[in-house]
């Protein structure tokens, strides 16, 4: 009985702990978010209110508690703070319960919650710009590589040299078949129709979860991407939508769920 409740303080506590570290890095993305398209340091100057410039001081800058004391206005000059920024904290720290609980305090638990950190910053980022930085794309894919040499298990690879062939598979089957439907888009629409650093986020997929499941977010995406499109273009009359979102969602759901999806059309 007493072994049982210590294990069960345990585990809310280690999930406590995961939960507040995830926070402590959505706050860094929000970082990133702001400062990467605007080609801003990373590190300095401190964080600051972008209306009065004022420098917002550490009780104000705690995830998520200081949004909600603050009622999401600036302690200075009153402006509203984006909701964003919570957004952000709290899917960050839910990712990282979601990725302990799945696969443990583990080397690839821990290269997923990279590669995932890195899609909700080009997520957000495209969003808001309709662009998906170098930083994260070039950046995760030499990370990607160096990843899967030094751990090659992520591929289920049983040497380092297959490890890094398998991730430059992924790169070559995930970019690859963006960049011909690109080309196919354009020539029928007379337009560019797949941006660069979509196809660059696909190849980063790729690296990282294996060509089988850069071709299963191939297929997920654009059901996510069309439900969204369709609402857009009926409220604003606009039809173009970032694409690159429902590329990092749509690889998500593969590496969770790929196996099982993939499972189920072979049988069909």
């Amino acid at each position: 009985m007493e072994g049982s409740i210590f294990a069960n303080f345990y585990t809310i506590g280690i999930n406590f702990f995961i939960f507040i570290t995830g926070l402590a890095v959505g706050s860094f993305l929000n970082v990133c978010i702001y400062r990467l398209p605007r080609e801003q340091s990373l590190v300095k100057p401190r964080s600051h209110c972008p209306h009065c410039k004022k420098t917002i001081s550490w009780r104000d800058n705690i995830p998520l508690l200081s949004y909600i004391l603050l009622k999401g206005k600036c302690r200075h000059c009153k402006a509203k703070i984006s909701f964003q920024y919570f957004t952000v904290e709290l899917i960050t720290a839910l990712m990282f319960i979601l990725f302990y609980n799945t696969f443990g305090l583990t080397v690839k638990s821990i290269i997923y919650l990279v590669f995932t950190c890195g899609l909700i910053v080009a997520t957000f980022v495209d969003f808001n710009f309709r662009i998906i930085p170098d930083e994260i794309n070039i950046g995760g894919i030499i990370l990607g590589l160096v990843a899967s040499f030094i751990y090659p298990e992520l591929h289920n690879a049983g040497s380092h040299i297959f490890g890094l062939y398998m991730s430059f598979l992924g790169i070559i089957v995930g970019g690859g078949i963006l960049w011909l439907t690109g080309l196919i888009g354009d020539f029928i629409f007379k337009k560019e129709t797949m941006g660069g650093g979509d196809v660059k986020l696909l190849a980063m997929i790729g690296e990282f979860l294996g060509w089988k499941i850069a071709v299963l977010t191939f297929f997920i995406s654009p059901i996510f991407g069309a439900v969204v499109g369709i609402i857009i273009k009926l409220r604003t009359k606009n039809s173009l939508i970032a694409y690159g979102p429902y590329l990092a969602l749509g690889s998500l759901v593969s590496l969770f769920f790929g196996n099982d999806i993939l499972k189920w059309i072979l049988l069909r």
